[in-house]
């Protein structure tokens, strides 16, 4: 479907600009945009590959673990109906961990594996239990204590001070978590309690 979104918006801009003699400028501005994607992706390929390698390796030295350790009385008190040392907790955990330092693609495969043990506790298999509700909406708002991606385009575009976005970035996704949650709980006490 969005192929076709994108043919017919192309077709319209090139018939219109061809209507009204305003091809030339349509062509110009395509290279135009194209310089500037191509310009934009080499400044953030630098400032990626800076900060998954800091990452990565923070994630070898076992940081990721020890903020596992840290995060997971806080993910038992808001998922108690899941069993401590079950295999959903654990990956709900490391996807959680993964998210706060910002490894976006270290997390989506334990979010689906999380997803996949928590539908094995699912009684109702055609309907979202609370905590498959919930924990997916803490994997949609994360608080991310370090914005990569961010801070890489920031720096891509000449910012004096990329890093400028992390307390403000901390802030907000701390705002968007907290009202997520307290929502998810308010849904629960309304809709009663489906495991």
């Amino acid at each position: 479907m969005i192929n076709k979104i994108w043919f017919f918006i192309i077709a319209f801009s090139v018939a219109f600009a061809a209507t009204n003699g305003r091809l030339e400028l349509l062509n110009q501005e395509i290279f135009a945009s194209l310089k500037s994607s191509l310009d934009l992706s080499l400044g953030l390929l630098g400032s990626m590959m800076l900060w998954c390698g800091l990452l990565k390796a923070a994630e070898k030295a076992g940081l990721v673990e020890k903020l596992s350790s840290i995060i997971r009385p806080a993910v038992g008190l808001l998922f108690r109906d899941i069993p401590a040392g079950s295999a959903a907790m654990g990956a709900m955990i490391m996807n959680i961990t993964s998210n706060m330092l910002g490894l976006g693609n270290a997390a989506t495969p334990l979010g689906l594996k999380a997803m996949t043990e928590l539908q094995k506790l699912n009684r109702g298999r055609d309907t979202a239990t609370n905590a498959m509700c919930q924990f997916l909406v803490i994997n949609g708002a994360p608080i991310c204590l370090i914005p990569s991606t961010v801070i890489s385009i920031r720096a891509s575009l000449g910012s004096s001070n990329p890093g400028a976005i992390i307390i403000p970035s901390i802030i907000s996704s701390a705002a968007a978590i907290t009202v997520g949650v307290i929502c998810c709980k308010v849904m629960e006490g309304i809709g009663g309690n489906t495991r």
